[in-house]
């Protein structure tokens, strides 16, 4: 199915296949480290600067979409790109597989190794993921409330979240908290205006769009209908994942509270195991979200490579899915939508709910699973400030602080 440009830009714009379209990804996923913004920068660099398939005006529009929907904003930009570029599913599916093949496979590689490694060396190397854990989710609640929360009002919903989230627990509080910051948002908004937006070149929606839109809905309400289940099956991966990745809002981290409680809460994998996932998911390029290959191999591994294979795969086609669906179904009409000034009400103060609800997942379970003693902390701050004040390279970070973790540990 065709889709349009969101601009009318000037002079004709070469299509690219499908195959042509992984191969580019496919190398910005082997060298994209740095996090979701830095992919946007690379995106930028890549496709508005050197190869001049959009215009900035059409990134922009393209990018605020994809931070306005909940999923991981880097690889929805990606996909959206594809998209535009080959004007078909095609093109989109392969821009997604290319920028996501490589960090997943690294991380599949990780579980089946992580699944057979015993002994006080590998105690020691999971301690130490999980103080790299505490100064990356830590760095990311501080440059989240900055941008995010910067003034009383939305820093008040903040605080609102994290007390949600704290008291209600699981799934159902962060979901609780995002809601009740969207209505406050609108709530706190009303009267006040906002800038109009062109609404030149806006293309109108397609049956692909509804198609897309219907899919994701049916799927979210068989997955919020799924009981909880006592063992991972495929079935209940697909749903856990699928419920995580639809939920979302404000960046890839957010995504570490609604896993735990998917896969830690549930009793189907160990915190440490979990942390120490999230924190070697740090040290590969590429988007956060394939820690859920990660996760999914962890689920399976005890029952061969095959069905750790099994359990990568639907993880990761699951936590993926719903973010990609809607960019399918919303790109058409974007422009028209962003305009109405209660919907940048409701995700401002969506957004701001996502602060509180990481800042809540910074103490527990980040902070209390690694932070022991005090040797722990000073680790985990220096680990904080290398991001924070001297801008380190994340792999960098990683190596520092998990070999740090690592060898205090191993002495102690």
């Amino acid at each position: 199915m065709a889709m349009p440009p969101l601009h009318n830009a000037p002079g004709p714009r070469r299509q690219e296949s499908a195959l042509a379209i992984f191969a580019i990804f496919l190398k910005l996923g082997l060298s994209a480290f740095g996090g979701p913004a830095a992919h946007l920068g690379y995106f930028r660099n890549e496709f508005v600067l050197r190869r001049r398939w959009l215009d900035e005006a059409d990134y922009a529009d393209l990018v605020a979409l994809c931070q306005f929907l909940p999923g991981p904003a880097s690889s929805q930009v990606g996909f959206g790109l594809g998209l535009l570029r080959a004007q078909g599913l095609a093109g989109g599916c392969a821009a997604w597989l290319g920028f996501t093949l490589p960090s997943a496979l690294i991380l599949f590689g990780c579980a089946l190794g992580a699944a057979v490694l015993n002994g006080p060396w590998a105690a020691a190397a999971i301690h130490g993921l999980k103080l790299v854990a505490v100064a990356v989710v830590a760095h990311a609640v501080w440059g989240m409330a900055r941008s995010l929360a910067p003034d009383g009002p939305r820093a008040g919903i903040a605080l609102a979240a994290l007390a949600i989230v704290v008291f209600a627990g699981g799934t159902f509080g962060q979901v609780a908290a995002i809601v009740a910051g969207a209505l406050a948002g609108m709530w706190l908004g009303r009267g006040q205006v906002v800038a109009a937006l062109p609404r030149s070149g806006s293309p109108g929606a397609h049956k692909g769009s509804i198609v897309a839109l219907a899919l994701f809905c049916g799927l979210l309400l068989a997955a919020i209908a799924m009981p909880q289940a006592a063992t991972a099956s495929a079935t209940s991966i697909f749903g856990a994942f699928y419920r995580a990745g639809a939920l979302v809002f404000g960046g890839g981290h957010v995504v570490l509270p609604l896993l735990r409680a998917e896969v830690v809460g549930t009793g189907w994998l160990a915190d440490d195991r979990f942390l120490a996932g999230y924190g070697l998911a740090q040290a590969v390029p590429g988007p956060l979200f394939t820690f859920a290959a990660y996760l999914g191999a962890s689920l399976g591994a005890g029952t061969g490579t095959g069905a750790a294979a099994a359990g990568a795969v639907v993880a990761l086609a699951a936590i993926f899915l719903p973010g990609l669906l809607l960019v399918y179904a919303a790109l058409p009409f974007w422009r028209r939508f962003r305009a109405w000034p209660q919907a940048q009400h409701a995700v401002r103060g969506a957004n701001a709910a996502v602060v509180g609800i990481l800042g809540a997942a910074l103490y527990d379970p980040v902070w209390t699973g690694a932070v022991l003693d005090g040797k722990d902390f000073a680790v985990a701050v220096a680990g904080f400030l290398l991001l924070v004040i001297w801008k380190s390279p994340p792999l960098a970070v990683v190596l520092a602080v998990a070999g740090a973790g690592a060898l205090l540990t191993m002495l102690a």
